[in-house]
């Protein structure tokens, strides 16, 4: 498999996948990952633990932190690998400012399957009870953004092959894109 020429968000609410879907992809790809809750600042990692959602202005720093790295990797020629929630359309703009050519995976799920993962795992700062206010700021992404959808019932392997197999391989051996 020859590594995307471009960089990927691996998008959703808590619980949908994000980190080990972007792991995998970035694997599969051949491309560096970028975890994007390890670029939170300590006041928003606090105010998550203690089940207090963040307002557009606490994510405000993060997401530029991450818009730089993806900058940085698109200034070098590289393409990466990001999980990050980009839960409302603003977000995923700011994140687009540092590479046009952005592809956002949007994993999506039942309420009760996220719920379930949430409780399932362990030393996550994000708790359960958050997934109301998650799911309440989310906007999925729309016709006119470059985004692939994606169920996140299946397997993690299962998950990355329609990934892949979503986004097609050209005769160049490079992926494009196709919406969901």
């Amino acid at each position: 498999m020859p590594a995307a020429t471009h960089s990927w968000v691996v998008m959703g609410v808590s619980g949908s996948g994000k980190t080990e879907i972007g792991r995998r992809l970035a694997q599969r790809l051949q491309l560096d990952f970028i975890e994007g809750d390890a670029f939170h600042p300590p006041q928003n990692i606090a105010k998550m633990s203690a089940g207090s959602p963040l307002t557009d202005e606490d994510r405000r720093e993060w997401l530029l932190l991450l818009q730089e790295r993806l900058r940085q990797a698109a200034l070098a020629g590289k393409a990466v690998v990001l999980s990050c929630s980009a839960l409302k359309r603003r977000y995923r703009d700011l994140l687009r400012a540092a590479d046009p050519h952005l592809l956002f995976v949007y994993l999506h799920g039942e309420r009760a399957l996220l719920e379930q993962r949430m409780h399932g795992r362990r030393g996550h700062f994000m708790p359960a009870a958050m997934l109301d206010s998650q799911l309440a700021t989310l906007e999925p992404p729309q016709a006119d953004e470059h985004f692939i959808a994606v169920d996140i019932r299946d397997t993690p392997e299962r998950i990355v092959q329609c990934i892949v197999a979503r986004a097609g391989a050209e005769t160049d051996g490079t992926l494009r894109a196709s919406r969901a």
